[in-house]
């Protein structure tokens, strides 16, 4: 934890946005240098374009990847783009822009030259392809969600409204890397002239009525304060606010590249991440002066709760209640709607999901793959720990495929508009039911093989036999719920768990542990963990 932590960023810690705009457009990559290739992780290519790892031939080669992707796929409709607030983002909406046009694919962009949150774009292309237009449309989010501000993001989301899955975007990275190595040759380019637009904010606004009870939370008389953290929601609130009349006020109304009214992440750099106690210090502080406070990243696809009662939630702690709430108020949904969560997730949710009679859905680390279930029903809530989760319609029918915190932080004002009580205080009570446990995620050391062979490990490796004192009952490599690797491994005991998972972008691999069994014990999983670990990988 750096010593600056949860305190306001002073001008030493702001980015120079004119020098990262222009080393956007001067800066070429050179593919051979693994750090300048087109790398797309759960969330879509990311960098920065002052370390020649996201500028123009990245977005421009990217693009003509997807262009060539979709055709291949018989993907013949309109492609929805829309941007955050990172300065980055913008040039690269352009440069994609460029492409899309020359390449004559019909592009929609926002109506007012807004932001697009994640959520709003997942809703379009799922509005357009339910209409059964006679094709199908996908699309663009121009986004590295909660990434410092120095970072751009590039993410693809095919017809099904969701992340791409890995088949698709190891294409597109693939070919795109192709494109820069021959010089662009094959990329093309043309002024952007003529482009259709659609209204992605008032149709996400107006559709919110069908999924979640607004005349509730404007009966109640519920003061909310909602911080978008700079970034796509902005506008979305004051929309919402104005719609629905309830007492919502957008408590920071400012959109700055350089985020200059941050608090330092737990690390001393800017980060917009609302499950993030030292992100969200400011709005902590103001937990006194609302019933309920609410926060998003940059694209609004991950959701902070903040209560005067607890300030602010674990986002496991809130899942849990989500879920317990929702599968008992929402009797449009399928009897077998299962309950979704990331294997990283608290086992608070498979009590809760145990004790609604509900199907446990559990799989790798990855949006992506809820995206089947919420489409076709059999999933009625999908949630990862790092506070990004979608649900289902009143009816049962999909609302998003991508992580929706816009929505999730209504539904916390639902929550507390029908119950009375704050999603703080229900998570008491649940673990008054099913116990408190305690949960952390910490890194560990490890070389580049050592990663690799991590993310291959297999289950039948590991020769422990216990775990902080009781008996493994499973060693996991693939998740139960669709046996997809989850690319590391899973410990499981009665009382705790430990999930490894190797690092994406460090050199280190990540360690998630739970006890039910109290602090001192989650230190000893822990420990024992690396161990376990370390002895499996040879290290």
């Amino acid at each position: 934890m750096n010593d600056r932590a949860g305190t306001p960023a002073t001008e030493a810690d702001l980015i120079d946005v004119p020098s990262l705009i222009d080393a956007y457009y001067t800066l070429k990559p050179d593919v051979s240098i693994p750090e300048q290739r087109v790398v797309f992780g759960t969330s879509g290519h990311r960098g920065s374009s002052l370390n020649t790892a996201f500028n123009q031939d990245h977005i421009a080669a990217t693009t003509q990847a997807i262009v060539e992707y979709r055709t291949s796929q018989g993907i013949t409709g309109p492609l929805f783009i829309g941007s955050d607030t990172h300065a980055l983002s913008g040039p690269a909406q352009t440069t994609a822009l460029e492409v899309l046009v020359a390449n004559g694919v019909r592009v929609l962009v926002d109506e007012f030259d807004d932001f697009v949150p994640t959520p709003a774009l997942s809703h379009a292309i799922l509005k357009y392809n339910a209409e059964g237009n006679g094709d199908q449309a996908d699309g663009i989010v121009v986004t590295p969600s909660h990434n410092p501000p120095a970072d751009g993001g590039f993410k693809y989301n095919p017809p099904h409204g969701g992340p791409a899955d890995s088949d698709a975007t190891s294409w597109i990275a693939n070919r795109a890397n192709e494109l820069i190595a021959g010089g662009l040759h094959d990329v093309k380019m043309a002024e952007p002239s003529a482009v259709e637009t659609y209204d992605f904010r008032g149709n996400y606004v107006d559709d919110l009525k069908h999924i979640i009870n607004l005349d509730a939370i404007k009966q109640s008389g519920i003061r909310i304060g909602a911080d978008p953290l700079g970034g796509a929601s902005v506008h979305y609130w004051q929309a919402i606010a104005d719609r629905y009349e309830i007492d919502l006020t957008v408590v920071n109304p400012h959109v700055d590249p350089a985020w200059a009214f941050m608090t330092l992440d737990w690390d001393g750099k800017i980060r917009m991440d609302p499950s993030s106690p030292s992100a969200m210090a400011a709005l902590v502080a103001r937990r006194d002066e609302f019933d309920l406070l609410t926060g998003n990243d940059a694209d609004a696809d991950r959701h902070g709760i903040v209560t005067p009662d607890a300030g602010l939630m674990n986002p496991n702690h809130y899942l849990a209640v989500a879920i317990d709430y929702l599968y008992a108020n929402r009797p449009g949904w399928r009897d077998d709607a299962a309950v979704g969560k990331t294997l990283v997730s608290s086992s608070v949710v498979d009590r809760v999901a145990e004790s609604l009679g509900r199907r446990l859905w559990e799989v790798p680390v990855g949006f992506k793959w809820f995206v089947p279930g919420l489409v076709d029903g059999s999933v009625g809530f999908g949630g990862e720990e790092s506070a990004g989760a979608s649900f289902l319609r009143f009816d049962g029918s999909v609302w998003t495929t991508d992580k929706d915190g816009i929505l999730l932080c209504l539904l916390a004002a639902e929550i507390l508009a029908v119950t009375g009580k704050t999603p703080s205080v229900l998570y008491r009570e649940l673990t008054e039911r099913f116990g408190d446990p305690v949960y952390e995620r910490v890194d560990a050391a490890a070389s580049k093989e050592q990663k690799a062979r991590l993310g291959k490990l297999d289950g039948d490796a590991i020769t422990a036999t216990e775990l902080a004192g009781d008996p493994i009952v499973a060693k996991l490599s693939h998740a139960p719920g669709n046996d997809a690797a989850i690319g590391g491994v899973k410990v499981v005991t009665e009382h705790a768990w430990f999930a490894a998972r190797p690092s994406g972008t460090e050199d280190v691999y990540k360690i998630y542990a739970e006890s039910f069994k109290g602090p001192e014990h989650l230190k000893l999983v822990q420990a024992e963990a690396k161990q376990i670990v370390d002895a499996a990988l040879g290290a």
